[in-house]
């Protein structure tokens, strides 16, 4: 299940991936991921050591990153997407690289990166407990996982729908309260989380929700998390 899973995903994302790198740039600089790299840098710092994007996409917000002094590894499981990701990568410095990986199966040795970055991206694997914890794996001793999931009605979430079909699909249907929980009782703490709103939702209507109900209206939510100082 697991192989067929992610060969299909490769498969969709690289049908996906012409039309993702039209759009990465607006959605990075102005659209529902504008606030992510800000959120990622407040939590890790460039001199920290290197840091993983982990569904990296067509390599946007890795050279992003690279352009304010991080040292990248970006991995897709999309050729593709690491195809536009090594053009892209012509144009920014030398700090950034990319290579075509599943993050549940990543090519690094344990404790590699000081912080890892993985949005909208464990909801598309077949064993998210297994994803989180290969990212786990990877981190450093006190370093930082900044993850993004997808709330329950944000656009993507249709990737899931044909399963009422029995059919197979590519997305799994973790919540953001799954995921915080799962990391908290897999070795991670809660540093920060931060929703990305849909429209319609102003800091007025938030300011009067519980932590639950602004989840559950966001487009996505970010979470900080710190792996252990001592590994165990």
């Amino acid at each position: 299940m697991s192989s067929q899973w992610s060969q299909e995903a490769a498969r969709q994302w690289d049908s996906f991936a012409a039309d993702w790198h039209k759009r990465s740039e607006q959605m990075w600089e102005k659209g529902s991921r504008s606030t992510i790299l800000p959120f990622f840098m407040r939590h890790v710092a460039p001199g920290r050591g290197p840091i993983l994007d982990a569904g990296c996409g067509d390599g946007y917000a890795s050279c992003k990153l690279a352009g304010h002094g991080y040292t990248v590894e970006g991995v897709d499981i999309a050729g593709e997407m690491i195809r536009l990701a090594e053009e892209r990568k012509k144009h920014f410095p030398e700090n950034v690289q990319f290579q075509t990986a599943d993050i549940s199966k990543l090519p690094f040795a344990d404790g590699t990166f000081a912080g890892v970055m993985s949005i909208n991206v464990v909801e598309f694997t077949p064993a998210p407990l297994k994803a989180l914890l290969e990212l786990r794996r990877v981190l450093a001793p006190g370093g930082i996982l900044v993850i993004g999931i997808l709330g329950p009605t944000a656009g993507p979430r249709a990737h899931s729908y044909r399963r009422l079909y029995e059919e197979n699909t590519i997305q799994n249907t973790m919540m953001p309260w799954e995921a915080k929980q799962l990391a908290a009782e897999n070795g991670f703490a809660l540093l920060a989380e931060e929703p990305v709103y849909k429209e319609g939702i102003t800091p007025d209507i938030a300011g009067r929700l519980s932590v639950e109900l602004r989840e559950a209206v966001s487009f996505l939510t970010l979470f900080a998390l710190q792996k252990p100082k001592q590994s165990d």
